[in-house]
């Protein structure tokens, strides 16, 4: 059964990792994404299904034979994560403790990772990173990629979510750039559909439309935003979450969980160093799954 980071820290005993899930699980895209626990370093399971033929028969009358088609993927594991150091002479003039200052560093190391893989998440391309995993921009295809036909300041562009989300069996969340959201919001004033709700999930306030929760993923480690507008517009994408396996949606895999620990002081250096690791990995499980929006601009005027 796939648990987010809030259900996982609240099980961790270990003190080091439950400070790292309860970081997590504040961050975007990680503050909501299950996480399936599975052996190994690879996991194949069932990402769509065709369904075979049934009809009605008059009496000795044979069916038409026809059988059910399942596509089978194999999700591997990659490895991400990153060290920090703490040079005992900061140990040494600085008023915090050594925990505190690990702490900190942890901290630094939870968020950038989350930052590397939200970015993989929506981005990411094995043939350009072949450490890293394919994004959902390369997986989406076909009608799971929707042009759109209007800027997100225009009434248009409600049809062009309504189709977004009819590509999608029941969306948990959008996720999007901050520039087409807010326009979306100012028009939400103006023709109703638009919300504000304390989110159970995450505790925090969050934009809706239509009872679906409008998220910006945030941004890259190194700055940038993780989703652009540019000259050619921004992508929407529409995500549902799948808590199981064989069920329509997305969710992270995972072995071991998101482990951060103390490695002590180093031979090498006068430093104590803290690493945070995760093996884990990405599942579009069906056709429904997710869809993207792309070519949205924020106002007419930019199209």
């Amino acid at each position: 059964m796939a648990v987010t980071f809030a259900q996982a820290a609240a099980v961790e005993a270990a003190p080091v990792r439950r400070g790292a899930l309860e970081i997590a699980q504040g961050l975007p895209l990680w503050d909501r994404l299950p996480w399936e626990p599975i052996e190994g370093n690879a996991y194949a399971y069932d990402k769509d299904r065709v369904l075979p033929g049934t009809a009605f028969r008059t009496v000795n009358e044979a069916y038409i034979e026809s059988t059910g088609v399942v596509n089978q993927d194999i999700e591997r594991l990659t490895i991400l994560g990153g060290d920090a150091d703490v040079d005992r002479f900061i140990e040494r003039t600085m008023q915090s403790s050594r925990g505190v200052l690990l702490a900190d560093q942890v901290r630094m190391k939870v968020e950038s990772a989350q930052a590397t893989y939200a970015d993989a998440f929506f981005n990411g391309d094995v043939n350009v990173n072949p450490k890293g995993f394919d994004g959902l921009r390369k997986r989406l295809i076909g009608d799971q990629v929707i042009d759109a036909t209007a800027a997100a300041n225009e009434e248009g562009f409600l049809d062009d979510l309504d189709i977004l989300m009819g590509a999608v069996g029941g969306a948990d969340v959008v996720f999007g750039p901050s520039a087409v959201i807010s326009r979306l919001k100012s028009l939400g004033r103006k023709v109703g559909g638009a919300d504000y709700v304390n989110s159970e999930i995450t505790g925090r306030r969050e934009f809706t439309w239509n009872g679906v929760a409008f998220v910006d993923p945030g941004q890259h480690w190194s700055g940038r935003d993780i989703l652009t507008v540019d000259d050619d517009g921004g992508d929407l994408y529409a995500v549902k979450f799948a808590r199981a396996w064989n069920q329509i949606g997305v969710m992270g895999i995972t072995n071991g969980g998101l482990q951060a620990y103390s490695l002590g002081e180093l031979e090498e250096k006068p430093a104590i160093r803290a690493r945070v690791e995760f093996y884990s990995g990405l599942v579009v499980q069906g056709g429904k799954a997710a869809a993207r929006l792309r070519g949205v601009h924020p106002t007419a005027n930019e199209s």
